[in-house]
Parts: structure tokens; C-alpha cells; sequence
């Protein structure tokens, strides 16, 4: 089927609802977007642009360190070398491969050589060892790919050792070396386990040509992805070949216009994100990506060091976690010339008003809100850089991408909502994965047929653009009445000693939740602001009186995931913690309280008292608290 393009390179490709539909009716899916599986998609990107620069790594982010540079030609070819590898060492059509690597070239060359041959499952490296046993005894991983041992993480080795324990079926570990990041020369030897060395077992492969048959169809799932981090237990989200192949077609489709340039990247791989939208989707518009070391921002050299670096490589443009932004516009650009860079795009969590204000006035760029997850191939929404879009707002939906504003009871479409009234996001279409490895995840994941629950609130406008109002689970709940986060972290970050600001909801025995807020205060105003300034600020700015915080409780760091998220259930603890010590404490109970989230049951609190007869009481005052307790 030949390709249908749209030559009109000018104007900014689809700034509105209008415009997209007008773009659905010009052709259909299958004729703008051909091709369905991922390798085609990097044999082509190849064939466009062969020895053009396509990745560069930066080791360490050192101020002028020489970067490690692979063209589109060689990254073809290293990844076929990896299919052909993992032919060579038995791996079967549809295999599982679990991959743990940081931000290295061999992520690329591992993850899409993988879906060549079976499903590449990649994992966060640093996720503790029994979350990483459990993604890969449920993917029924045989194959292990990761690095020697990081001299930046000591427990690595760690958790790949408690991996192989408690995943037995795993019968081959290949080790990625990287002068200067890894050990070089690693012996490992385990019972069992054929340990292989990366680079020299790809270096006897064929480059130019595939030692086994397969025919890939765009339904064949093409990789695992484990979700969940922010929340507990991990599920499996299973993305197909034609889920990448369409995003990495649409994005070449709808940037083709802003031309070629060179665009620097932080985001770990193992992630949608980084993976889809910063990774495959930006190769295949002909666009180099400089990687930001292997260990992202967890490397104090790349904040550091991000405009340094921006202006030393002319970046155009990157994507980053609204917490990394905050963190970047306390950092001047002093000497660094910054006119090469236009664009910053947002997403993975809400983009603070404030933030988006603060950042466009000093670094002169414009910065773009999106929207999407995991369970999208990461693309769900957009904003034009070009074109205005209300304030708040992530944009519209992509083409081709069925969405609705719902009104649910369980997993039945009540209603569909009216125009700006907020409602569940469902959505359907080419970007949505194929469901969850374990069935019981699909539960309530699928609402009226085949629309997949985002589990996000939102509302559109007559344009057709998106704002986001919340996660129903993120909701703080007092007396019935519902409570968007948002409503109180927006005015506190414009106070002008926030940094950062996390509402949830604590305990309550009366109204069962009560708003608190934590928050990391800029540095030069620690030890100067109150917690009862804030508060008093806080009854003059939030103007919904139930969304006032009880307290505020101020914090050195905000815990984060990996990706940069807010890790709520750590603060959710601390509130546990905090309400049920006090109540303790009001009624002259000796003891101590400890708090953690646990996979079945949520949040756990475990009271150990000092004196065993005051176990009825403890009970008859805590237990009127909405927390499970333990008592140990």
C-alpha cells in the first residue's frame, strides 16, 4: 500500500479538533500509516536517513566529554545482530526477553532487536528485587538482559543475583558492558545460568540480514510493560507491534514540519515515554536524541550541567516531568547560548500554571502540555507549540483516536457527559494496547465494549480540547465531598516560597480523609516561612473551603519515582503515621506506629505498643480510623 503524505510543511499540523477531523477524512489510518511493526519502522528510518547521526550518549555529563555516536545504518544493524543473537542462543518466535538496562545505546539495540524475534520486557533497574522477581515470573522470562556492575550502583549486582533466585526458569543472563560506567572484563558464574557477553556475542552475528523466518503482524504483542509504580503492585501492560508502528508514523506525520534537528533526553527507557514518543517516534522524523548518561537524572552531572550541554549541542527541543522542570528554572542559564531552543515538552503528570509561566518568561521557550500513559503507547493528547490551547489544558486527541467524557457505575457507560463537565476519560483506537497479561488486571480496565478506562478525570470544551481535573483515585474525599488536589496545590505553588506541593488526603475518624499538604520549600527560603503562613495563605487563595488544608507539613525532598513522578504513597504513610501517633499520644498510649503499603491490602499501619494492656484501648481509638492496622 503506498503512503499517503500530507506536503503541506508550513502550518502547524493539527491544532484543533476540526483540524483533525479534517485529516481523517482526507485518507484512512491504513493509508497514512502502512507500516505495523517496529523493525519495518527502523528498516525504513535506515533506509531515510543511513549514515546521519541518530544517537549519541554522554557517559558521565561531564562538562566536554566526547560522546559515544551511532548512526541510523548502525543502529539497524545492531539491533538485528541482537535478534540474531537471541535466535543463536535458543530463543523461540514470541519469547519474552526481560531487559534491565539504564539509559545506554544497548537499550535501543536490546529492546527493538528483542521484538524481532519475542517481546521485549523491559524493567526499572532500581525497582527492589521482589517487584523485579515479580514482572519477570509473570512474563515467564527464560532471558535476561542487563549491565555489569554500575560503579554509580552498588546494589545492582544485588538484585540481579536475588532475580535469578527467585525467577529459576531464567536460563540465560547476557552482561552489557560500558568502559567507565561498568566493570569491565565481569566473571559471574551461577548454577545453571549461561552467562554471555553482550558485544562479543552480537559481533558474530549477521548484520545485514535475519537467521530466522518470521512474519511479524501488527497484533503480535511487541512488549511488556510493568505499571503501577506510583501505586503498589506492578501489572504487565502488553503493547503490539501496529500500537508502535502507528505512534512512531503519526509523530513523523504531525512534527514534519518543524524539520530535522537534535533533541537531548533524560528519560529512562524502560519507560512508555522515553521509550516511544522520546525514543522510536523522534528517530523516525530523522531526529538525532543526545542521552543524557546512563543513569538520567539521577546523574547530579546532567541538572547540573542541562544548559551547558543544550547550548553545547544547539538543542532544539526536549521532553521532561513537570518535577524536573521546577528543578531546571532554579538553575540560570548564566553564559550559555539558549537561542538554539524553542520548544520543552511537558507530560506524565499535571503542569502547573505558575511552572509553565515561570519557565516560558526566563528560558524564552515555549512549553507544550501533553497527555498519555502506558497503556496509550504513551500518546493520548497534544498541544501545537504554535497554536493556543486553553490554559491548563493537554490538548486534543490524537487522529484516528476515539474519545469520550463518561459517567460511570462500575464498568457501564451511564452517560456520556455534556461540554466541560468533568467526567472518566475512556478512550479507543490504533494507540491503545492490547490489555494486561493477567486477566484479573482486565477487569475493570475495558468500560462499554472495547474503551479502555484511563482512570483519569477530565473534561472537553467545544474545541475539542482536553483538561485533565484529576485521578478518581487521587480524589480526596471529605464527608462525600469530593476534593481535586489541584485545587490546592495550584495556588500554593504561586506562593513565592514553594517549590513543591503535594496535597492528599490523611485519615480522618469523623469525615474519613482531610486535606494536608506537603511542600518543599526553595532553598533560600528554609527556616523563613511557617507552616501557619502558608495556612493563613491558604484560606486567602483556595477559594473551596473544604479543600483548605488541615496542616502543612514541609519536607527536604519530595520522594520521586524514577520517571520524576510524585510517589504518593510514601506521604500517604507519613499522614498515617502522623494522625495515628497523635491520637496515641492524646489518649496517653505508649507506642510506636509504622506504616507501608502492601500489594493486597494497601496501606498498613503497624501499631507496636509498649505496655500489652493498653491493647483495647489502643484498638477502640485507632481502629476508627479508615486504616488497616496491624498490631503487632
Amino acid at each position: 500500500m503506498e503512503r499517503v503524505l500530507d506536503n503541506n510543511t508550513d502550518a502547524p499540523r493539527l491544532a484543533n479538533l476540526a483540524d483533525v477531523l479534517a485529516y481523517e477524512q482526507e485518507a484512512s489510518c491504513e493509508e497514512r500509516f502502512p507500516i505495523t511493526n517496529s523493525y519495518a519502522l527502523m528498516k525504513e528510518a535506515a533506509a531515510r536517513y543511513g549514515d546521519d547521526l541518530a544517537l549519541q550518549l554522554l557517559p558521565t555529563g561531564a562538562e566536554n566529554e566526547a560522546t559515544i555516536d551511532v548512526s541510523y545504518n548502525q543502529l539497524l544493524a545492531k539491533l538485528t545482530q541482537t535478534a540474531n543473537m537471541l535466535s543463536h542462543l535458543g530463543a523461540q518466535v514470541g519469547d519474552p526477553i526481560a531487559i534491565m538496562l539504564t539509559n545506554m545505546l544497548h537499550s535501543h539495540y536490546a529492546i527493538w532487536g528483542a521484538q524481532v524475534l519475542g517481546v521485549a520486557a523491559p524493567l526499572n533497574p532500581v525497582l527492589d528485587a521482589e517487584h523485579l522477581v515479580e514482572i519477570v515470573n509473570t512474563a515467564g522470562s527464560k532471558f535476561l538482559i542487563t549491565m555489569a556492575p554500575p560503579h554509580s550502583d552498588s546494589n545492582h549486582w544485588a538484585r540481579v543475583e536475588a532475580l535469578l533466585d527467585g525467577a529459576p526458569q531464567i536460563e540465560t543472563l547476557i552482561v552489557v558492558e560500558l568502559p567507565g560506567y561498568t566493570q569491565i572484563d565481569f566473571k559471574f558464574e551461577k548454577k545453571g545460568v549461561n552467562v554471555i557477553n553482550y558485544d562479543e556475542c552480537i559481533g558474530q552475528q549477521p548484520a545485514d540480514h535475519l537467521i530466522f523466518d518470521r512474519e511479524i503482524r501488527g497484533d503480535d504483542v511487541a512488549a511488556y510493560f510493568h505499571t503501577g509504580g506510583t501505586t503498589g503492585r506492578p501489572k504487565i501492560a502488553q503493547v503490539t507491534h501496529h500500537n508502535i508502528a502507528w505512534s512512531g508514523q503519526v509523530i513523523e506525520d504531525l512534527v514534519r514540519y518543524r524539520g530535522r534537528f537534535p533533541i537531548m533526553s533524560a528519560l529512562p527507557m524502560f519507560h512508555i515515554y522515553g521509550l516511544i514518543a522520546a525514543g522510536i517516534g523522534t528517530l523516525f522524523a530523522g531526529r538525532s536524541i543526545l542521552i543524557m548518561t546512563p543513569d538520567g537524572f539521577r546523574n547530579p552531572n546532567v541538572i547540573k550541567l542541562w544548559w551547558h550541554h543544550a547550548a553545547r549541542y544547539r538543542i532544539v527541543a526536549f521532553a521532561a516531568v513537570p518535577t524536573i522542570l521546577a528543578a531546571l528554572l532554579q538553575l540560570p542559564a548564566g553564559d550559555n547560548d539558549l537561542s538554539c531552543l524553542q520548544d520543552v515538552g511537558s507530560g506524565a503528570a499535571p503542569l502547573p500554571k505558575q511552572l509553565r509561566k515561570e519557565f516560558e518568561n526566563t528560558f524564552d521557550v515555549r512549553v507544550s502540555n501533553g497527555w498519555g500513559m502506558t497503556e496509550t503507547c504513551s500518546l493520548g493528547t497534544r498541544q501545537i507549540p504554535e497554536s493556543p490551547a486553553p490554559e491548563g489544558s493537554v490538548g486534543a486527541r490524537f487522529p484516528y483516536c476515539e474519545l469520550r467524557i463518561v459517567e460511570l457505575d462500575g464498568t457501564n457507560v451511564v452517560r456520556d457527559c455534556d461540554v466541560h463537565q468533568s467526567g472518566v476519560l475512556i478512550l479507543r483506537g490504533p494507540n491503545i494496547f492490547k490489555g494486561y497479561l493477567n486477566p484479573e488486571d482486565n477487569a475493570k480496565a475495558w468500560v462499554d465494549g472495547d474503551w479502555f478506562n484511563t482512570g483519569d478525570v477530565a473534561y472537553v470544551d467545544s474545541d475539542g480540547f482536553v483538561t485533565l481535573t484529576g485521578r478518581a483515585k487521587d480524589l480526596i474525599i471529605r464527608g462525600g465531598h469530593n476534593i481535586d488536589p489541584v485545587t490546592i496545590e495550584e495556588p500554593l505553588l504561586k506562593h513565592a516560597a514553594v517549590a513543591q506541593v503535594v496535597a492528599i488526603g490523611q485519615p480522618d475518624a469523623y469525615a474519613g480523609e482531610l486535606p494536608v499538604a506537603y511542600v518543599e520549600l526553595k532553598p533560600e527560603f528554609n527556616g523563613r516561612v511557617t507552616e501557619d503562613e502558608l495556612l493563613a495563605y491558604c484560606q486567602d487563595s483556595i477559594a473551596e473551603r473544604a479543600a483548605i488544608p488541615k496542616r502543612i507539613e514541609f519536607v527536604k525532598e519530595m520522594p520521586m519515582t524514577v520517571v520524576g513522578k510524585f510517589f504518593k504513597p510514601e506521604l500517604r504513610n507519613r499522614s498515617i503515621c502522623f494522625v495515628l501517633n497523635n491520637a496515641m499520644q492524646e489518649q496517653g498510649i505508649f507506642g510506636e506506629v509504622s506504616a507501608e503499603f502492601d500489594q493486597a491490602r494497601g496501606h498498613v499501619a503497624t501499631v507496636k505498643l509498649h505496655k500489652s494492656e493498653q491493647h483495647d484501648l489502643a484498638r477502640e481509638v485507632l481502629e476508627r480510623f479508615p486504616v488497616v492496622i496491624d498490631f503487632c
